[in-house]
């Protein structure tokens, strides 16, 4: 029931815009708890990628004063990779595309981390 509940935000982020290619919902701890990745995509590899970025993330804005972490954003030649917390136990990450409104995603990525936030 939560995965369905998890796979419908993120199928909905990635109908939202052309830019974002694919999406994942993980634990903190970078275990798959739902996601819409590419055929070939390695679950494994960016549940691992993800947390440790967060984390990093999280002791960064800590570290150097800068308040509580709201996103990371890796910027690629070939696109971005979006991560954010959703909740205190989950992050939700968004693969964009290199010319993406960065924008609009920030605002559907937040909707759809604050939703998951509710579920989790």
């Amino acid at each position: 029931m939560r995965a369905d509940l998890l796979n419908s935000i993120l199928s909905e982020l990635n109908g939202s815009t052309a830019d974002i290619e694919a999406s994942a919902v993980l634990s903190t701890d970078g275990l798959m708890m739902a996601s819409m990745l590419p055929a070939g995509m390695d679950e494994d590899r960016v549940g691992a990628m993800s947390a440790a970025m967060l984390s990093l993330g999280d002791r960064t804005s800590r570290e150097l004063a800068r308040g509580e972490l709201e996103q990371v954003l890796v910027k690629g030649h070939k696109g971005y990779v979006l991560m954010t917390h959703a909740g205190q136990d989950a992050v939700l990450t968004a693969l964009c595309k290199p010319n993406a409104r960065l924008g609009l995603i920030f605002l559907d990525v937040k909707r759809a981390s604050d939703a998951i936030s509710k579920i989790i």
